[in-house]
């Protein structure tokens, strides 16, 4: 951990984390996370993030932390880092993997900041691959397949990768989810996909905005008769997508700026 405010700082439970503290951590791969950028200690979507790690507890351990505990774990580390930053909480069990953990034994959260980040500016190629994760609806660890597919992306000369299900339906990307544009209404995709906290905050402001928005099915086939392509993650509400596999995607600056303007409209919280 860095002694002075700055980055990293490394936190277990709340305190910084020691050797003894990660040891086991760094052999293990059974644990879930959420990731968010934190601007003067405020947060755009503090609720989502609570809400993800409490159900994916529940979904992976049979028990989730109160938000206090949290909360507490947030703040502490936001303390002891740069007002502006990038913060990963993970949960895991004191269990490890390879173990049916009963619903008393304890679970832990470890912290981590760094450096803030915007992502990269766009528009990206992406190369398009077979791929379904396992608990799409769980944003876990140890995604071996998403840095494997991302190089065999950048081998074939795109930036990243996207995914296509078993149906032949486009899901997400590598760290990204996944948005459309028809020339009137966003289109999300319909298929089993981790529902990113960026997201949630741009859907819920567009519902206040009168944006027109549905869920539908989008396939490589069906591409051209859409009007633009994004990706957004808990770095940025939008980046353009120029395009997916072999279908070139139109540039589409109307709605690049309405996902932004969704997530500005996001009032940010204090942790």
């Amino acid at each position: 951990m860095s002694d002075l405010l700055g980055f990293p700082v490394t936190q277990h439970n709340g305190q910084a984390a020691t050797l003894a503290d990660l040891a086991p951590l760094a052999f293990a791969g059974y644990a879930h996370f959420t990731a968010m950028q934190v601007r003067g200690g405020q947060v755009r979507g503090l609720d989502l993030h609570l809400a993800r790690l409490h159900a994916a507890s529940l979904e992976m351990f049979g028990q989730a932390l109160p938000d206090a505990v949290i909360l507490d774990a947030l703040r502490n580390a936001i303390r002891a880092s740069a007002p502006d930053l990038s913060l990963v909480a993970t949960m895991v069990s004191r269990a490890g993997e390879f173990v049916v953990a009963d619903e008393h034994e304890p679970l832990d959260v470890l912290v981590r900041t760094s450096p803030p980040a915007s992502g990269p500016a766009g528009p990206l190629s992406l190369a398009a691959f077979e791929h379904e994760r396992m608990l799409p609806s769980v944003k876990h660890v140890g995604e071996v397949a998403k840095t494997y597919l991302l190089r065999q992306a950048v081998a074939q000369g795109h930036d990243d990768a996207a995914f296509v299900d078993r149906q032949g339906r486009l899901s997400e990307a590598s760290i990204w989810n996944l948005a459309f544009w028809d020339g009137s209404a966003v289109v999300w995709p319909d298929a089993a996909m981790l529902t990113g906290t960026t997201l949630g905050i741009v859907q819920r402001q567009l519902e206040k905005m009168g944006v027109p928005q549905r869920r539908q099915a989008v396939t490589l086939d069906t591409l051209p008769g859409l009007a633009g392509a994004a990706v957004m993650n808990s770095w940025t509400p939008g980046i353009a997508v120029r395009r997916i596999g072999d279908t070139a995607m139109p540039d589409a600056p109307r709605f690049l700026a309405l996902l932004h303007a969704a997530y500005q409209a996001e009032m940010p919280v204090s942790v």
